[in-house]
């Protein structure tokens, strides 16, 4: 007898990892421990697809589950795009990327390895992930959900009562983190922060990631000439990176630097809250990863956020608005990409 064909799988792409993940045809998610191979990018977009397939055997191997039994499969990209499922020019993948078909080559692939066709969907990383974390938060609701992902850089996704991501016209929607920040209200004169896309008009991203976390120690340090990264021989990247222990610690400099980008992005959710009225916003990236930050301090960063937001949403949302933590770490994107391919099937 056949095993049912009710699971859907989902490849979450990083420029150098890649992770695996699955869902049942009811969307609960098959396993939670994490399956991450080597992305192999340098290697070429052969290799790439190689591993993506050799993970997903690995994945259902593990959880003793067959090819027969996959009904779809997402994958999880970052942008920006030629077209669906062609990828433009990105930060961190190889020039050689650029223009790489990638919709094609692994549906080709997949069905060289189940041995028939088999659907598959292509979304943006971010959008992925919220919503996969969207379906938590919400439970049986049907409300909308925006989530931020200050990390390397800002992901951004709205996830609408249909369980989909707001995609765009170009496929460039949700693309939040190169908006302007407010920096009059943030105190930030002179010239503004630079930011890896080009634009010189002081994007949200360079104020609430670790994209912007050197800059941001520099101007900082002003006020504390004596603390000790005034003086150390580290890098600018080795100095940023100490800032999350160090805040975790109560040093009062890297404390003062996390309280500024919680109101930063405070004022990117009663932006984002203004125009698209969600009424749930998740929070993700490393700063709530509980294995990595303590309680007081995801707390502390969390309620700047909400502080600095409701001073600017409208009254009727103020009492509506929830904002809660990422719940599912390294997985969401995977889980995402494998959900969307269900919402494609049903």
């Amino acid at each position: 007898m056949n095993p049912p064909r009710n699971i859907f799988i989902g490849t979450d792409s990083g420029a150098t990892t890649s992770k695996i993940a699955g869902v049942w045809g009811n969307g609960e998610a098959i396993t939670t421990k994490l399956l991450q191979r080597p992305t192999n990018a340098q290697s070429g977009t052969e290799a790439v697809i190689a591993s993506w397939v050799s993970a997903i055997g690995e994945f259902l191997a593990e959880n003793n589950l067959a090819w027969a039994q996959v009904e779809g499969v997402g994958l999880a990209i970052p942008g920006p795009y030629q077209r669906y499922g062609v990828l433009d020019h990105s930060a961190n993948l190889p020039p050689s990327f650029k223009g790489w078909d990638v919709y094609t080559d692994y549906s080709r692939a997949l069905a060289l390895q189940a041995g028939r066709e088999l659907p598959l969907v292509v979304g943006n990383d971010g959008k992925c992930g919220g919503v996969a974390e969207a379906r938590l938060a919400r439970g049986e609701s049907k409300a909308s959900v925006l989530m931020l992902m200050p990390g390397s850089g800002l992901g951004s996704a709205f996830v609408g009562p249909n369980g989909l991501p707001l995609e765009g016209d170009t496929l460039a929607g949700m693309e939040t983190a190169h908006m302007p920040a407010p920096l009059h209200l943030l105190g930030i004169t002179g010239k503004p922060f630079p930011c890896g896309c080009g634009r010189d008009w002081g994007c949200i991203e360079a104020y609430t990631t670790i994209s912007g976390l050197a800059r941001l120690l520099d101007a900082k340090l002003v006020k504390y000439p004596d603390h000790e990264l005034a003086k150390s021989t580290a890098t600018a990247k080795e100095k940023a990176l100490s800032l999350r222990d160090r805040a975790q610690k109560g040093d009062a400099l890297a404390v003062e630097i996390f309280d500024f980008q919680a109101q930063a992005l405070g004022l990117h959710v009663a932006n984002l809250t203004l125009a698209l009225d969600a009424s749930i916003v998740i929070i993700g990236g490393g700063l709530m990863d509980p294995e990595a930050t303590s309680t007081e301090f995801r707390e502390r960063y969390l309620g700047i956020i909400k502080k600095s937001a409701m001073s600017y949403v409208w009254p009727s949302q103020r009492s509506g608005i929830k904002i809660v933590p990422a719940a599912l770490g390294d997985l969401s994107q995977a889980i995402g990409a494998a959900l969307l391919a269900l919402y494609q099937a049903s």
